[in-house]
C-alpha cells in the first residue's frame, strides 16, 4: 500500500508540472508573437554582431580598419591646372550616342563621350542607355538615362566643360530617324587622332554624328601628357557630375547607415563572378554541373564572334594558377581570416551577378555569418519603390488543357478503332513559366542559347539599379576586397571602378589589391590543410595583402588596370600631394615632387587645400608616428617551433572559430 501511494503522488506531481509547463509556454507564445513577427534580417544582424562587442575592440582589431599612413597625403584634385576656356555656343555640331552593356560599360562610356565632345568642340546629347529603354517595360517615370543617373545634375555639373542638351532639335531629330547622319562604332583603343581626322570633318559637314558604343568606352585610357586636362575632365565627370538619381542615392546611404549601426565598420567584397568574364578566361572547371556547361556555351559564342581566339576547352586550374581566374569566395574567406578579421565582421556582398548563386557563397557564409547583401538590408517594398511602376507581364497561358467530360470520353471510345486497343499514352506534363525562363529552359534540350525573354531583359535593367546601390555601399566601405579585377579582358569591371573611386576620394582607405597569381601559389602550398595553415603561410598572406594597400599595390594596379580603364587608376592626373614639413626640403621643382607614386611627376596641392586638410591629415598620436614596419603588417604573436623542429599548426585569428574545420 505504501508503494502504491508513493507512485500516485509521483504521477500527480508529474501531471501538475506538465500543466504548469504548458501554461508557461502558452503565455510566452502569446506575449512574444508580436516581437517574432517584427523580426527582420537587419535586427538579427545587429543583435548577432554585438554580442560581447566590448571585448573585441582592441588595438589589433582597430588596425584592421585604420587608414594607410603612406597614402594620407594624396588628395583629390581634378580642377583644371592651366588655361581652360569655357565652351561657346557656336561649336561644330551635335554628338548623340547609344550605349550597350552593363553598369561598368555605361559608366566608362559616358565619361569618354564627354571627353570626346570637349575634344571635338561639340554639343553632347544625353546618351541613350539601351539596357534601360522603355521597350523592356521599365517604369514610364524614367527615360533611358534618368533611370540610373540625375540628368539635371549631369548637365549643371559640366556646364563649364561641355554643352549638354537632353535631345536634338526637332528638325535634326527627324533627320536622325531617317538615318541621314554618319554613324561610327568606335572602340576603346581609338586615339584622339582618330577623332580629329575621321570624325571631326564629318561632324563639321553634317552637324550631327552618331556613336554606337559596345566595348565600354570610345577613347584610349592612357593619353599623352599634353592631354592631361582631358583626363581630369574624365574625373570631374565620373566623381562629381555623374551622380545617381535621388532615389538610388537615398537608399544607398540608408544601407550604409544600417551597416554601420552602433558605430561598427564593415568590409565590402565583390566576387566578380560574371559569366562573360569567366567564359572569356576559360574558368568553367572551377564550377560544377550545369554551371560549367553554361560557361562553355558562352565561351563557344565568344569564339564564334571572334571575341575569344583560343580553343573552347582549356585547363581552368592552369588559368587560375596564372591569375586569370577569380579568387573564389572560400579563398577570400581564408584570406580574411589570415588577416585577422573576426567571424562576426560585417561583410557586404556587392555585385548584381554572382554566377553560381548562393551555392558558391556557402563556405564564406560559414566563416562569416554577418555576410549580407541588398536583399538583407532592404525590404521588398524599398526595392520595389526604387524600380517604380512597371508594365505587368502577360498572364501565363501555359496551363494544362481542361479535363474532358464523361460524355466526351465515351464518344471518343466509341469512335475509336477495332478492339483490342492499346492504352492511350499518359497526358503530357504541363510546362510552367519558370521552366521556360532562364538557363534551365534550354540547356538540356538545345545546342544554342535562345534570345533573352522579356523577363530577362527587364532583369538586366534592374541589375543597373542593384549595381548602383552596391557601388555606393562599396565606395563608402571601411575596407574593400576585390575577388576579380584587372582580369585583362579589356572590359571595365565593377571592382576596378570602385577601387579607382576610392583611390580618388580618399586614397588612404583600406582597399586591398591582391595579386591572384601569387596567392594561387600560396593556396597550392597549403592545399592539404587550408583551414589550419602553418604560421609562415599566414605571415606571407598578411605581408602581401598589407603591402597591397600601399604603393606596391598601386604600382601593380597602374600596370594592370589603367591600360583598360582610366577611372580604375585616376592618379597622378587627378590628385595632388600635401607635404609634411619634413618633406618640403625634398622638393626638386617648384611645381613637381619626386615620389615613387608620381610616375611622370606629381603636383603639390595648392595652399588653400593644404590649409584645409592639414589638421585632418597630420594631427596624429606621437605613438603612431613611430610605428615600425612590423606594426604596419599587424603580425600576431605566434608560437615558436616545438622541440621537434616543426611549426605548430595555428589559426591566428582574433576570434577563433573551431567549427570551421571540415574534417570535424
Amino acid at each position: 500500500m505504501l508503494v502504491k501511494s508513493k507512485i500516485k503522488w509521483v504521477a500527480l506531481g508529474g501531471l501538475v508540472l506538465s500543466f504548469v509547463s504548458l501554461l508557461v509556454h502558452l503565455l510566452l507564445a502569446k506575449y512574444s508573437s508580436a516581437d517574432l513577427v517584427r523580426y527582420s534580417a537587419i535586427t538579427g544582424f545587429t543583435e548577432d554582431l554585438n554580442v560581447n562587442i566590448e571585448g573585441r575592440q582592441g588595438a589589433g582589431y582597430s588596425k584592421l580598419w585604420k587608414n594607410v599612413a603612406s597614402l594620407e597625403s594624396l588628395q583629390p584634385y581634378a580642377n583644371p591646372r592651366s588655361g581652360y576656356p569655357v565652351p561657346t555656343v557656336q561649336n561644330n555640331g551635335f554628338i548623340y550616342a547609344k550605349i550597350f552593356g552593363g553598369f561598368e560599360k555605361i559608366r566608362n562610356s559616358i565619361c569618354d563621350l564627354v571627353t570626346i565632345s570637349r575634344l571635338l568642340n561639340a554639343t553632347l546629347v544625353i546618351p541613350e542607355i539601351q539596357e534601360s529603354t522603355h521597350g523592356k517595360g521599365i517604369s514610364s517615370k524614367f527615360k533611358s538615362f534618368s533611370y540610373l543617373y540625375n540628368e539635371d545634375q549631369f548637365i549643371a555639373g559640366l556646364i563649364k566643360d561641355v554643352t549638354i542638351v537632353k535631345s536634338l532639335p526637332p528638325e535634326l531629330n527627324e533627320l536622325r530617324k531617317l538615318k541621314q547622319f554618319p554613324i561610327f562604332k568606335p572602340k576603346t583603343s581609338d586615339s584622339p587622332t582618330f577623332y580629329m581626322k575621321e570624325v571631326l570633318p564629318k561632324l563639321k559637314k553634317a552637324k550631327v554624328v552618331g556613336l554606337v558604343l559596345y566595348d565600354g568606352g570610345c577613347l584610349q585610357p592612357i593619353l599623352p601628357s599634353r592631354l592631361a586636362e582631358y583626363q581630369r575632365l574624365r574625373c570631374r565627370v565620373a566623381f562629381h557630375a555623374l551622380l545617381f538619381r535621388p532615389g538610388i542615392l537615398a537608399l544607398g546611404h540608408l544601407m550604409v547607415e544600417r551597416l554601420r549601426a552602433l558605430g561598427q565598420p564593415y568590409l565590402a567584397f565583390n566576387p566578380g563572378l560574371v559569366r562573360d568574364t569567366l567564359a572569356y578566361h576559360g574558368c568553367a572547371e572551377l564550377f560544377q554541373d550545369v554551371h560549367t556547361e553554361l560557361i562553355q556555351y558562352r565561351r563557344a559564342q565568344m569564339i564564334k564572334r571572334g571575341i575569344v581566339k583560343e580553343e573552347l576547352n582549356v585547363d581552368s586550374h592552369v588559368r587560375k594558377a596564372n591569375g586569370s581566374c577569380p579568387l573564389m569566395p572560400e579563398n577570400v574567406g581564408l584570406l580574411l581570416r589570415a588577416l585577422g578579421y573576426p567571424p562576426k565582421t560585417r561583410i557586404y556582398l556587392a555585385g548584381s551577378e554572382t554566377f553560381g548563386g548562393q551555392r558558391v557563397m556557402i563556405p564564406l557564409r560559414a566563416m562569416y555569418t554577418n555576410l549580407v547583401d541588398r536583399t538583407s538590408l532592404c525590404s521588398n517594398q524599398e526595392l520595389t519603390n526604387l524600380i517604380g511602376p512597371e508594365i505587368p507581364f502577360p498572364e501565363d497561358n501555359s496551363l494544362p488543357p481542361p479535363a474532358k467530360s464523361l460524355d466526351q470520353l465515351k464518344e471518343e471510345w466509341q469512335k475509336a478503332g477495332p478492339r483490342p486497343r492499346p492504352l492511350p499514352p499518359p497526358p503530357d506534363r504541363p510546362t510552367y513559366r519558370h521552366e521556360k525562363e532562364g538557363w534551365y529552359g534550354w540547356v538540356a534540350e538545345k545546342d544554342s542559347e535562345p534570345d533573352s525573354s522579356p523577363i530577362d531583359l527587364r532583369s538586366q535593367a534592374h541589375r543597373l539599379l542593384w549595381d548602383a546601390l552596391d557601388y555606393i555601399v562599396s565606395v563608402e566601405a571601411d575596407a574593400f576586397f576585390p575577388g576579380f579585377n584587372a582580369d585583362g579582358s579589356g572590359w571595365p569591371d565593377f571592382s576596378s571602378l570602385v577601387m579607382g573611386h576610392r583611390l580618388y576620394e580618399m586614397a588612404s582607405t583600406r582597399t586591398y589589391r591582391p595579386d591572384r597569381k601569387y596567392l594561387a601559389e600560396l593556396f597550392n602550398s597549403s592545399i592539404d590543410n587550408p583551414y589550419h595553415p602553418r604560421r609562415n603561410w599566414t605571415l606571407s598572406v598578411r605581408e602581401h595583402l598589407n603591402k597591397s594597400l600601399g604603393e606596391e599595390g598601386l604600382e601593380r594596379e597602374f600596370r594592370q588596370s589603367k591600360p583598360t580603364s582610366f577611372l580604375s587608376h585616376p592618379i597622378p592626373e587627378c590628385s595632388c600631394r600635401i607635404l609634411k614639413p619634413t618633406e618640403i626640403t625634398s622638393i626638386t621643382n617648384k611645381n613637381k615632387i619626386n615620389h615613387h607614386l608620381s610616375y611622370e611627376g606629381e603636383n603639390v596641392c595648392p595652399k588653400w587645400m593644404q590649409e584645409g586638410v592639414k589638421t585632418v591629415s597630420y594631427q596624429k598620436n606621437p605613438a603612431n608616428e613611430s610605428e615600425s614596419q612590423e606594426d604596419e603588417l599587424d603580425f600576431e604573436v605566434q608560437p615558436e617551433l616545438d622541440n621537434g623542429g616543426s611549426t605548430t599548426v595555428t589559426t591566428p585569428l582574433l576570434d577563433q572559430d573551431e567549427e570551421m574545420d571540415p574534417n570535424d
